[in-house]
């Protein structure tokens, strides 16, 4: 592929909104993305040039409403082709995207679009129920809202031709703001720069993404693990094919169907799909790269995918605020599945101590990370923000993960657990990973968690969670006791609760918060 696109592709730093501009010029009837969560039907889809358009259409609207450089809006809705026009047209306006997650609580869902200060407010019918059982004067009023889904997002659009006025955009002011609160409770709104997403846009061709490629999402648009492959698709003039909801076999059919090439999943989604007893029965000869992200993938999962479905497989381990990321590219590196591989190109991954300091080598500690991708900070947290950096010895900026992990001999990143899920018992640190590795091998577990509880006699100690394989008929008690068996004497669980499901983020993340919740006080 040569063109205009390609050598402004080059450039240190650009905007995805002037690149999309530049393949409506050269491909303007191609489909930029489509929507397809019926096989037995036509994709609804966009072409790059009617993408172009519309996105000028959008940002010329809220220019005539009044919102400028530096506003922002708020979006809470499912994914769909409105959804994603909207993103895109809102960034040509020089304003910052908040996309919120429905699954959120009323209330949170108020706080977030007050906390990024929301000009309007885009929502659809579930949304606007939700948002109805505020009461009178929490957040009503205070934006004025437009629905996506039932023509009102249409009628709003400035008329067909309408052109925005241009706007000066510069690398470190605001292109969205993500707002994550990850698996710890209160959100914090992660303000990621312009800078930022030219950088994931420009890798893409790393990752092999390019104009051939059709890319399969199913994970939601207000989740930066769906956007680290939404942007580079559209950057590099491929096809994105959204799903509004993630569903195995549909996800399969649609792959089959429009032979995609690249696909973001997280690990339950992959576990779901290996586990259909159809699964082979696809086509996915099509698949060029599958990345997965946002929570650890287990190395017997990956090593299942790299056996049954063809492709790539590529663990991306990194933060929405950005920093540092690693990459372990399965297919290449079959011995390292334990691992989450070695520092991305540009990036930079230390280790560090409870004072700050550097580790020596082998040695275990929290990673941090520097990279040219990296969050502007927490939206009207500084404090926050603070805690989550680091510097070295040269003034150079780190984001702390909170994970803790290990360099093996190659370079390559063991992750060991997240720092604040470290059990500290009778003075012994002990990582939940490893006890829930021992309880996972267990042949009636599906799956499994193991959190720290307070113990009056060791401080704290492991209490363990486990969802049964269908048809296992075993107890709590004979699996705690097989399991035990098998830990060292500071590592025995002190007990282990059966579950229908293990509570989940929207994106797959275990929530131990809310497993520690079902537990009794004391």
């Amino acid at each position: 592929m040569s063109g205009p696109a390609t050598d402004f592709l080059q450039s240190d730093f650009g905007l995805l909104a002037d690149l999309l501009r530049l393949h409506a010029i050269e491909q303007p009837g191609k489909p930029a993305r489509m929507q397809d969560d019926a096989p037995d039907r036509p994709a609804a889809t966009i072409s790059y040039a009617a993408l172009d358009a519309t996105m000028d259409r959008i940002a010329a609207a809220l220019q005539r409403d009044g919102l400028g450089k530096g506003d922002a809006i708020a979006v809470v809705a499912a994914t769909s082709l409105n959804y994603a026009m909207l993103y895109l047209g809102t960034l040509r306006a020089g304003l910052a995207v908040a996309p919120l997650a429905p699954s959120s609580t009323p209330e949170s869902l108020a706080a977030m679009a007050l906390d990024a200060d929301a000009k309007i407010l885009f929502l659809d019918a579930d949304a606007e129920a939700a948002l109805a059982s505020l009461p009178p004067g929490l957040a009503s009023g205070r934006f004025r809202r437009i629905r996506l889904d039932d023509g009102s997002f249409e009628a709003w659009l400035a008329p067909e031709g309408s052109k925005p006025r241009p706007v000066d955009i510069a690398p470190d002011d605001a292109f969205n703001i993500i707002y994550s609160s990850g698996t710890t409770g209160t959100p914090k709104g992660i303000v990621q720069p312009h800078r930022m997403r030219w950088g994931h846009v420009r890798r893409g061709a790393f990752y092999g993404y390019d104009a051939n490629s059709t890319t399969l999402l199913s994970t939601p648009l207000y989740s930066n693990t769906t956007l680290t492959s939404f942007f580079p698709t559209l950057g590099l003039g491929g096809c994105a094919l959204l799903m509004a909801k993630f569903d195995p076999q549909k996800y399969l059919q649609l792959a089959e169907k429009h032979r995609v090439t690249h696909t973001m999943l997280v690990p339950v989604q992959y576990a779901r799909l290996l586990q259909r007893e159809d699964f082979g029965r696809y086509d996915l000869s099509a698949f060029r790269g599958k990345f997965s992200t946002s929570a650890p993938l287990s190395a017997e999962l990956k090593a299942d995918i790299l056996k049954r479905w063809p492709g790539g497989m590529t663990e991306v381990y990194g933060m929405t605020e950005g920093g540092g990321a690693c990459l372990l590219q399965a297919h290449l590196f079959p011995d390292k599945l334990h691992t989450v591989g070695r520092p991305a190109p540009g990036h930079v991954i230390k280790l560090i101590d409870d004072a700050g300091h550097e580790v020596a080598a082998g040695e275990t500690g929290e990673i941090v990370g520097h990279s040219g991708a990296i969050m502007n900070g927490y939206h009207n947290q500084p404090d926050k923000t603070a805690e989550a950096e680091w510097f070295d010895t040269q003034g150079r900026r780190y984001i702390r993960t909170g994970d803790i992990g290990r360099f093996d001999e190659d370079g390559f990143l063991i992750l060991l657990d997240r720092k604040k899920d470290l059990i500290i018992s009778g003075g012994f640190n002990i990582y939940p990973s490893d006890l829930e590795a021992t309880l996972s091998m267990h042949p009636a577990v599906a799956e499994c968690a193991v959190v720290g509880v307070p113990s009056e006699r060791w401080g704290e100690t492991p209490m363990g969670f486990a969802v049964l394989k269908p048809g296992a008929t075993d107890t709590a008690e004979t699996i705690l006791a097989a399991t035990n068996a098998q830990l060292g004497k500071t590592q025995r669980l002190a007990g282990l609760h059966l579950l229908d499901t293990l509570p989940r983020s929207a994106i797959g993340k275990i929530l131990k918060r809310d497993l520690r919740a079902m537990l009794p006080p004391g």
